[in-house]
């Protein structure tokens, strides 16, 4: 799994310096209110279900997940 930040043009994402394959599926989110999410109810359902999870959890801080990855370029 990679992550990388991009911007719209021309109604497609664009993402400097990385190069995928064609047909190679991704997820985009989006940063801000404006963009809704819609997901089916089996999914959302799932979705909320972790987000759940997580919260009982005992995890890191953004900052120290994002230190760790920078480890890894």
């Amino acid at each position: 799994m990679q992550i990388a930040s991009g911007t719209v043009v021309g109604g497609k994402v664009v993402v400097e310096g990385l190069s995928l394959p064609d047909g190679t599926p991704v997820t985009v989110l989006a940063r801000g209110d404006e963009v809704a999410v819609r997901l089916p109810l089996q999914q959302e359902t799932e979705l909320l279900e972790a987000l759940d999870e997580a919260d009982r959890v005992e995890g890191i801080s953004a900052e120290e997940l994002f230190s760790r990855l920078r480890r890894f370029g």
